[in-house]
């Protein structure tokens, strides 16, 4: 399946190091960017460094209609999507 990953994480923790294809919007951002993340391609997997505010963004997210999931850590979802 083809994914759209959205990263939640910091713009500093994205420059770390990130999933090749992924957007960055922080997690703090997705509230006043949903029109943008809504009308990305479905489905959006979102992830961050451990899953906890990726569950934040998918949780709100689903309850708005879009076609996601929670992929937990970034490493997992690079592993996942190199493996």
């Amino acid at each position: 399946m083809e994914y759209t990953i959205v990263d939640v994480r910091t713009v500093d923790e994205f420059r770390g190091g990130n999933v090749a294809g992924s957007i960055n919007i922080p997690l703090q951002e997705v509230v006043e960017r949903e029109a943008e993340i809504m009308a990305l391609k479905q489905p959006v997997l979102f992830c961050c460094l451990s899953g906890g505010r990726s569950g934040q963004a998918t949780q709100y997210f689903k309850a708005k209609g879009l076609d996601c999931e929670n992929g937990g850590g970034w490493l997992e979802v690079n592993a996942k999507m190199n493996g």
